[in-house]
């Protein structure tokens, strides 16, 4: 199992206090981003090689339309520096507390009183260990 209600945890105040992010989420796609050091390509014969510098994991949450209540509870950690995070990764088979910070985020409104889905990206700031 990779996501329920309860397996995808944010906060804003180093750890002291968590939010469940799957009561307002619809969706999560987990991103294992390799970031590779400048000697990384290809020589004269097509041959790969380079420094693998480490995996970075991005989360990228849809969030469902929220009322005003649930947009003030998530509005803070948006717009907070940063977070940390705490999902469950597969290769390590366990649940990680991970630093991030997120990308942008926009809302919209079609229909007056209406919200709108969204994505967030919550970014480590750190390799994987």
């Amino acid at each position: 199992m990779y996501i329920d209600a309860n397996s995808l945890q944010v906060s804003i105040d180093n750890g002291t206090t968590w939010v469940n992010l799957g009561q307002y989420i619809s969706d999560a796609k987990f991103g294992y981003n390799k970031l590779w050091a400048s000697d990384t390509g290809r020589n004269l014969k097509g041959v790969f090689s380079g420094t693998l510098v480490g995996i970075f994991p991005k989360i990228i949450v849809t969030f469902v339309p929220l009322n005003q209540t649930q947009l003030n509870t998530i509005a803070p950690i948006l717009d907070s520096k940063r977070q940390k995070v705490r999902y469950y990764d597969p290769s390590k088979n366990a649940t990680i507390t991970m630093t991030t910070y997120t990308g942008d985020w926009e809302l919209s409104q079609q229909n007056i009183g209406i919200g709108q889905t969204f994505n967030v990206s919550f970014i480590a700031t750190e390799k994987r260990a």
